[in-house]
């Protein structure tokens, strides 16, 4: 069991992470999911012993790592930019950590191929990481983690530089690979959808402080606060402030929105609205959407799916719409709101699903 401790981070001033406590269980995939400079990669040294907290411990199996350098510790990681060494071949890349471990011929040899054979690396294991696809040089430093059995295996958006076929494989394979082994996994993505595919448990990053950890689908589903609703939103999440009056919210135009039955005792008063894009539709999904007019400012298709941004009131928000959906600037359009799917922060951006729960 990897723990850390409120744990900080301070180089220069600057706080790169914010009083994090963390227990992550062998056998556990965890994902950290943040926009870029949330301390994804900080927390991650600090998790290896690259770095050692400013205030704070790390312990691991109950025992008190925080000084133990990396090199002391049972670690393999891997970033978005490979790291291999450029004289050796790819199997003698996979096989260095178990030949520095003094592990027998016959057992590596089995250990590089099958690895290799997950990572689609069988056809290249005699050449040098030069004569590589950034791809495959890729894919050989992953290998090399996988072979080292190590107890803790931290993963800094590893699979940015592989095909699309390729990264779905992998997505699937690699936590029951690590599962498997008992070993700790930990993988930071920038991508909510990631994140969803992964499964396994996420915390959610912002400015250096975990905003919430748990199973993946929960923090996704049930935000504590504003800022894990947006961090776990691609496209960005819907929002507008909204007053509360008796058992609705008041939009503009006159139209109400049926406050959810969980939070039909919350007090009168302003409110911050929350919903995914995918909860916006052009189509009326259930008898209790409300209908609203909305301007279309800029439709973007990708193919199979049109993300449609739109102004209503003071606020922006984006639809996604399943195929192609093609509208002209400032035309106006009928969208649908499912209040089923709402969330509503209070002005210090709390969740009131998770302040009542809370207080029941």
């Amino acid at each position: 069991m990897l723990e850390l401790r409120n744990v900080s981070k301070v180089v220069g001033g600057v706080t790169h992470i914010r009083d994090v406590s963390l227990t992550l269980e062998h056998g556990s995939l965890n994902v950290l999911l943040g926009p870029t400079l949330s301390g994804k990669t900080s927390l991650m040294r600090l998790m290896a012993g690259l770095d050692a907290p400013t205030t704070g411990s790390v312990w691991f199996d109950g025992k008190d790592v925080t000084d133990k350098p990396v090199q002391q510790r049972s670690v393999a990681m891997v970033y978005q930019q490979f790291i291999n060494y450029p004289a050796m071949t790819v199997y003698e890349n996979i096989a260095s950590p178990l030949r520095v471990a003094g592990v027998d011929k016959a057992r590596i040899d089995g250990e590089v191929r099958k690895a290799a054979d997950l990572l689609k690396l069988t056809p290249y294991l005699d050449r040098t990481p030069l004569n590589l696809s950034g791809g495959q040089q890729q894919r050989t430093a992953l290998a090399r983690a996988i072979v080292k059995n190590a107890s803790l295996v931290l993963l800094d958006e590893p699979l940015a530089n592989l095909d699309y076929k390729l990264r779905e494989e992998l997505r699937e394979e690699l936590p029951k690979i690590f599962a498997e082994s008992g070993t700790i996994f930990v993988y930071a993505t920038t991508e909510p959808h990631e994140a969803l595919l992964l499964g396994g448990n996420t915390a959610t990053l912002s400015e250096g402080r975990v905003t919430q950890f748990g199973p993946t689908v929960e923090v996704f589903r049930r935000p504590v606060d504003i800022v894990t609703a947006k961090t776990f939103a691609d496209p960005p999440l819907n929002t507008i402030v909204l007053r509360k009056s008796g058992g609705n919210f008041r939009l503009d135009g006159g139209v109400d929105l049926p406050v959810p039955a969980d939070l039909a005792g919350i007090a009168d008063a302003s409110y911050t609205i929350g919903f995914q894009p995918h909860h916006l539709s052009l189509e009326r999904p259930n008898a209790a959407a409300v209908p609203v007019r909305a301007k279309v400012l800029i439709t973007e298709i990708t193919g199979s799916e049109s993300f449609v941004h739109l102004h209503f009131a003071d606020a922006r928000w984006v639809m996604l719409a399943q195929g192609i959906r093609e509208f002209a600037p400032d035309e106006e359009v009928e969208v649908f709101i499912d209040p089923r799917h709402l969330m509503v922060f209070d002005e210090q951006g709390r969740s009131m699903a998770a302040t009542r729960k809370m207080a029941a």
